[in-house]
């Protein structure tokens, strides 16, 4: 199993304003979920976001692939 195969813990979604190298909750919860996959990303596994969109990403692949469709990569 592989980290976007792991469940999210057994709480409600989290809401979280994306920073410019670092996340705060707004609303506590266990995960979030993928703004281009949609699958859940738990917290403390969360490693990629856009704080100009405020929106974050499974993988680096999941964030490249939203850069794409945006136009700017």
């Amino acid at each position: 199993m592989n980290i976007s195969e792991r469940l999210p813990t057994p709480a409600p979604e989290a809401v979280v304003d994306y920073g410019h190298g670092e996340f705060r909750v707004i609303k506590p919860g266990g995960f979030v979920r993928c703004a281009v996959t949609g699958a859940p990303i738990r917290l403390d596994d969360l490693r990629y976001w856009s704080g100009e969109w405020q929106e974050p990403y499974a993988s680096p692949e999941a964030a490249l692939l939203r850069l794409r469709r945006a136009g700017r990569a």
